[in-house]
């Protein structure tokens, strides 16, 4: 269970802090003061820590560096005063993760805490190659695990040699493939061995990000530069100098950000927004995308310069339709995994279960690998997946085809989506909900419009990069959508 560190002489904010976790499964570990805080430390491992910026022995800055010394990849958290707020901006230049502000609000509190243990995941866990046989501090080999890069197809293997040759060179380097096929956990082994792995790994993903947000997300923000910009923000290369950025989903930023993130790419340099303070940066930036990005420049919707500053080295990550030798090593890998996590006594797959996850087009990539799994080991019962656990769309012909998983759903109404993923006890219904809707109305628009994604895109009250991200995301097919007309979805 992750456990997080709060130092802080006020013992209502060390309630209030434990309070906000009792019912999850991160342990609270509080320390009134500095002396305390870092006897913790020493006893277990911790993954976020908490700090007052005011300490009555000591300033909250000169702990933070000695945290750093002890553990330069633990993410801290300050806690402070709106009139000492300028302390803590200063600790987020020097590498903090972020800070809160007096009176504490839980929500967010609970909301920088998950943020700040992911960082500390994406750091500190090493993701594992073929060939590489980490072994533990208890001295045991490493067993199965979802942060793993599985494969020793002709494609994996070049990404293998692609990652020992770039990882040390301080170069930029652009993540190629389809939605789930692993781009993250690439970016992770780039990091971790890179000469940067002692500084911070950070990820933002632009497409996730509102354009009028994710400017003031990269570069930061002066006070009063925009409405509720009521204090300054330091923006994520400002706090990951000395470190690695991790821009998943590039293609989606809007033009006047390509512009700044090429500025950096070229002098590392930048403002702040609504700033005039040039600030010098040291960051390598790696990016990853799913989308087309020379269709894109072709139809002006992405700089060319920078395109091609970014594509100085590119690995591409081939979709798992391509690959199909690494499927039985994935399924073998995430079942372990995930029959550990959901504490299923499953140990093996029948030949005929075997035949139809193999025989599936896997068009969501090892991310819906994973989803499958995980779906099969909540209906399973006995150590054996048989054909009866499986889902429906790995059952049905139509889908193990290749049709299934990128047609629409317009035919089946959500009442019966939702009733059948609660018959067999979704563990994800709200996000396959959301899928399920996104992919009618767009197809539904997409076919009013006779496949027109300018027109439909206006209809949709989206730009026309965001629906062709969405188009490819949710592996809707134009050339046949304008084909047959659907029947209304019933709610």
């Amino acid at each position: 269970m992750p456990s997080i560190l709060v130092i802080d002489d006020d013992r209502s904010v060390r309630h209030l802090i434990t309070k906000a976790f009792e019912d999850t499964d991160v342990v609270v570990l509080p320390a009134a003061t500095a002396e305390e805080g870092m006897r913790l430390m020493g006893e277990s491992p911790m993954d976020a820590v908490l700090l007052d910026i005011l300490l009555p022995e000591t300033s909250g800055l000169d702990l933070f560096e000695s945290i750093r010394r002890t553990d330069s990849k633990l993410p801290v958290i300050f806690i402070t005063s709106l009139a000492s707020s300028e302390t803590a901006i200063k600790a987020m230049t020097l590498g903090a993760f972020d800070y809160l502000l007096k009176p504490l609000d839980l929500a967010r509190i609970r909301d920088l805490v998950r943020q700040a243990l992911e960082i500390r995941r994406l750091m500190s866990i090493p993701v594992e190659m073929p060939g590489a046989r980490i072994v533990r501090s208890n001295g045991k080999a490493s067993e199965s695990r979802i942060d793993t890069l599985v494969g020793n197809s002709p494609q994996m293997q070049e990404v293998y040699k692609a990652i020992g040759r770039v990882a040390p060179q301080d170069v930029t380097v652009l993540i190629r493939g389809e939605s789930g096929t692993g781009k993250e956990l690439v970016a992770r082994a780039l990091y971790q061995h890179s000469t940067r792995v002692k500084g911070q790994f950070l990820a933002v993903n632009c497409a996730a990000i509102p354009d009028a947000l994710l400017e003031s997300e990269l570069f930061g923000h002066e006070k009063g530069s925009f409405t509720g910009a009521d204090q300054r923000r330091i923006g994520k290369f400002e706090q990951c100098s000395g470190g690695t950025l991790f821009l998943d989903e590039i293609g989606d930023m809007s033009p006047l950000v390509q512009s700044k993130v090429l500025r950096v790419l070229q002098s590392q340099q930048f403002e702040r927004v609504g700033g005039n303070q040039t600030i010098t940066t040291d960051v390598r930036v790696i990016a990853a995308t799913n989308r087309d990005l020379e269709k894109m420049v072709e139809d002006g919707e992405f700089r060319s310069d920078l395109y091609y500053r970014l594509s100085g080295f590119t690995i591409q990550l081939a979709p798992l339709r391509e690959r199909p030798e690494d499927l039985q090593p994935l399924l073998e890998n995430y079942l372990a995994v995930f029959s550990k996590e959901l504490n299923k006594d499953v140990h093996g797959i029948s030949p005929e279960a075997m035949d139809l996850l193999l025989g599936y087009s896997w068009p969501g990539n090892v991310r819906e690998l994973q989803n499958v799994l995980k779906q099969t080991l909540l209906r399973s019962a006995g150590e054996v997946i048989i054909p009866d656990f499986l889902p429906d769309k790995i059952l049905s012909p139509e889908f193990a085809a290749g049709g299934g998983a990128a047609g629409d759903f317009a035919g089946t109404d959500l009442r019966h989506f939702v009733d059948e993923r609660l018959e067999h006890g979704s563990s994800n219904l709200y996000a396959d909900s959301l899928e399920f809707m996104e992919r009618y109305v767009v197809t539904r628009v997409l076919r009013v419009c006779e496949g027109n994604q300018s027109k439909a895109a206006r209809m949709l009250g989206i730009t026309r990069g965001c629906l062709r991200s969405k188009v490819r995301s949710l592996k809707v097919s134009i050339d046949t959508l304008v084909q047959v007309e659907g029947e209304p979805l019933e709610v």
